[in-house]
């Protein structure tokens, strides 16, 4: 039943429930009732080892890694459950059910996976036995995370609990496994380099040119037009701090030069809500933030241009052009800074004007040498078999 506060009238009502955890004293408790909700499901009831469980704060639907790993256990392993507990964002709320849900399966399931940064289950005392997987959601080692942003704006502190209690966590090469097992604060052989389960359908080469067509047809894009993707990374400490200068490009400019013979599709980062008039009223250009997943977009695309995001390594693997637009390196530096010297990370060519971004996509140049030494160094474990990979090493073999 639900109960209302008497001096309320029925038009303007709210529940008295939905008022009191509104209160401060319940939103600091919050953390308590995780810990105890998970504390007494550990006190009644076992781990169940068939049990694998799928967490996001980041996504609404099972998308990007998690989907492929899904799918994997429902296709060839059917005798383990998922489950799976997922919104859209930090912001959002959790329902009443999923707030007594998740501490109990968190509690009682032996596998339970992540992509993405997930302060709920940080304070929580895990059980000896139970494995958390941080499957990350980005290939490569570009922008610093977790405990390697230490010293840095926005950095964890020394006594900071994220990122703890993973035991397992994947990387996409050898190469950058103790690059993880420094931003999550693991023992190196926690870290395996089994690759990217999302990279997997880069190898489908059927799958591939469905999606390209299937892009192209969306969004009315001629055949012979040039599909030029743009999908950079946020400015800020994390989901709630997300932005973006638009102002780093002469939009007008750029539209009026590669309007005729260019598509430009625009894919903001999820953390980033704002999209201007000026740019969504210019019909050189396609809002496709709206797409969740970048993988679809990165097959149409013909050129991709960037800055700091780690689309970078998973387009590699198409061996097409990619351009770097960084007008604010210095300042990102400054603000997160990269795993290696950023010179390391260019295939294509660097920009930071507007002309100089025109230029660039005319003339469209990728440095084959840097590419095979980067995709090398950076992408050497996805090869196709990543997610048969990640579920038989990680889950099957330890059920």
């Amino acid at each position: 039943m639900i109960l209302y506060h008497p001096n309320i009238s029925s038009k303007d009502s709210v529940p008295i429930l939905t008022r009191l955890r509104r209160l401060p004293f319940f939103k600091s408790f919050r953390p308590g009732r995780a810990w105890l909700y998970h504390s007494i499901s550990k006190t009644f009831w076992r781990v169940k080892k068939d049990r694998v469980l799928i967490l996001s704060d980041s996504r609404k639907e099972l998308s990007g890694n998690l989907e492929f790993i899904a799918d994997e256990l429902r296709a060839n392993y059917p005798q383990f459950t998922i489950e799976t507990v997922l919104r859209k964002s930090l912001k959002s709320g959790r329902t009443f059910r999923e707030t007594w849900r998740l501490p109990f399966l968190i509690a009682t399931s032996k596998f339970v996976i992540l992509d993405d940064y997930y302060p709920y289950i940080y304070r929580l005392k895990l059980r000896k036995g139970v494995h958390v997987i941080q499957a990350w959601h980005a290939a490569g080692a570009f922008k610093r995370v977790g405990y390697s942003r230490m010293g840095l704006p926005g950095g964890p502190g020394e006594d900071s609990i994220s990122h703890r209690g993973y035991t397992d966590a994947i990387v996409s090469s050898e190469s950058i496994r103790k690059d993880y097992a420094e931003a999550f604060r693991m023992d190196l052989d926690k870290v395996h380099a089994v690759g990217v389960p999302r990279s997997d359908v880069f190898y489908n080469a059927e799958y591939v040119q469905s999606a390209r067509k299937r892009i192209r047809d969306e969004y009315g894009i001629p055949d012979e037009k040039r599909v030029i993707l743009y999908a950079p990374t946020f400015r800020g400490n994390g989901q709630k701090s997300a932005s973006f200068d638009f102002d780093m490009i002469d939009w007008a400019k750029l539209g009026d030069a590669i309007s005729d013979n260019s598509a430009f599709l625009v894919k903001m980062h999820p953390f980033v809500r704002k999209y201007p008039a000026e740019l969504a009223e210019n019909p050189a250009f396609i809002n496709v933030s709206g797409n969740r997943e970048i993988n679809d977009l990165l097959f149409a695309a013909d050129v991709l241009v960037t800055d700091y995001s780690s689309v970078i390594f998973e387009y590699a693997l198409l061996n097409r052009p990619t351009i770097f637009h960084v007008p604010d390196l210095k300042l990102f530096q400054l603000s997160r800074d990269f795993y290696y010297p950023f010179e390391d990370y260019l295939f294509g060519p660097q920009t930071t004007t507007t002309d100089e971004l025109i230029a660039a996509i005319t003339s469209a140049e990728i440095d084959t040498e840097k590419l095979e030494r980067f995709k090398t160094y950076f992408m050497s474990a996805c090869d196709g078999t990543s997610t048969k990979r990640f579920v038989k090493e990680l889950i099957a073999d330890r059920a």
